[in-house]
């Protein structure tokens, strides 16, 4: 077995450009703690179960300072600021791992590039993980990305869990503005999704038996890896009363005529940057009236939404904008029994029975980006230009709310867009899809 063997071909992924942007991020992280060792790791695959592990999908931030993908791949930067990747070598030719290796061997996995090579395309020293431990012993209270990877959890100890939790906002609050390389890999992300709602829409005749909320998933997913690298999320495939469940991710219903479908659905992309979009469809190709009216006020929402994008503007200014038109159009529905002034009392939110969340997020290397961003920044901050975000307010009629008419029981209205904030205002991202109910329609006849 350990004779007769050549040398395997062992090409490196990496994208081409990705190791000049990664050298400047990791040179604005050292700013924010110079004389300091950083500890950044990709993370382990979970089991799945038993001896079956989730397909690898290293950590955002890990991702975002070095562009590898390695399995196990950890970064360290010097209080000098010089960064080193650790990463597992491949088993050299010869060696019973080669073969008998089930993790790592390369007949069991395929070839991998040599720290070499992977050096080379990442513009990054490498050396073998085995020697982590001890470049972490000699470190002095370094600070650990912590809840990534159990097995270096373990091995540094926790000195001073502060350090390690600003670590980790830093990192958050650094993400929030994208650089052009990260906008191009996004809109990448979104035409590539685009295409994949066109599928979906092709494959709806196709989805009439039982099980077609899988087959459209399927449908999708399908795109997702043909030009991406996964989905980026559970894709929400809702018919009928389904699209009411905000995160209904079962997709194991009947797609019927007469029925909408909320789809919700982003491909990520080999630089693991995702698209989140939602568009609700009618399944034979028209709305209805009652359906056509709730899905021009939801459009109306998110028209109001993207007007308030703007650097400058609260982050939660485009939500309020979407809530106005919800609660007007919900007065004039006779849904809500009041003035347009009580039901926008922000302490009262009377609308939020029909609304119940937010109205968007940030998006990039995770679907939720920079969840842990220090609020005043994010959540209670301003927009700034460079920032990716979604607006996706939405109506949802529960099938059982004996508040509403019989024809709106059942309903669940999204759209959601993907958003660049701009110097003077808001690019539209995912501005290919169509957005109002005749422009679906339209759309939905050409593809069929």
């Amino acid at each position: 077995m350990a004779d007769g063997w050549s040398e395997p071909e062992a090409p490196v992924e990496v994208h081409p450009e990705v190791a000049v942007w990664a050298a400047k991020r990791r040179t604005r992280l050292h700013g924010m703690f110079p004389g300091e060792h950083l500890v950044v790791p990709a993370g382990t695959a979970p089991v799945r179960s038993n001896d079956q592990f989730y397909r690898f999908r290293p950590g955002a931030d890990y991702t975002w300072l070095t562009g590898d993908g390695s399995r196990g791949g950890t970064l360290v930067l010097d209080p000098d600021g010089e960064a080193t990747l650790f990463t597992d070598e491949p088993p050299r030719l010869g060696s019973s791992a080669y073969w008998a290796d089930r993790t790592a061997g390369v007949v069991w996995n395929g070839p991998r590039a040599d720290l070499v090579s992977l050096g080379r395309a990442l513009d990054l020293r490498c050396r073998p993980l085995a020697e982590l431990p001890d470049v972490l012993r000699g470190a002095r209270r370094p600070r650990l990305l912590r809840g990534v990877d159990p097995h270096l959890d373990a091995l540094v100890p926790v000195t001073d869990p502060a350090a390690d939790a600003d670590l980790a906002v830093a990192l958050a609050d650094l993400r929030l503005i994208k650089d052009e390389w990260e906008v191009a890999q996004l809109q990448h992300a979104v035409d590539v999704t685009v295409r994949g709602f066109e599928d979906v829409v092709r494959a709806l005749p196709e989805a009439g038996g039982p099980g077609g909320e899988r087959w459209l998933e399927g449908t999708f997913w399908r795109r997702a890896r043909t030009e991406g690298e996964e989905v980026g999320y559970h894709s929400i495939v809702a018919a009928g009363w389904h699209a009411a469940v905000l995160h209904w991710k079962e997709n194991t219903g009947q797609v019927r005529p007469g029925q909408l479908l909320l789809l919700d659905a982003g491909v990520e992309v080999g630089t693991r940057y995702t698209a989140d979009i939602t568009r609700v469809l009618p399944v034979n190709g028209r709305f209805t009236p009652v359906q056509r009216d709730v899905y021009e006020l939801v459009r109306a929402a998110n028209d109001a939404a993207i007007a308030a994008l703007r650097p400058g503007a609260s982050f939660r200014d485009y939500h309020w904008a979407a809530m106005a038109v919800f609660a007007t159009g919900l007065v004039e529905m006779g849904l809500l029994r009041c003035s347009l002034e009580e039901a926008l009392d922000p302490q009262r939110q009377l609308y939020r029975r029909w609304t119940l969340c937010g109205s968007g997020h940030m998006l990039g290397l995770d679907v939720h980006d920079c969840a842990r961003a220090t609020p005043a920044r994010y959540a209670d901050g301003e927009l700034r230009a460079g920032m990716t975000l979604t607006v996706e307010p939405g109506l949802y009629f529960q099938p059982n709310d004996e508040l509403v008419p019989a024809e709106l029981r059942g309903l669940g209205m999204r759209i959601e867009e993907d958003l660049l904030i701009t110097a003077t205002g808001s690019r539209n991202l995912s501005a290919a899809l169509p957005r109002t109910a005749a422009d679906v329609e339209g759309w939905m006849a050409g593809l069929s």
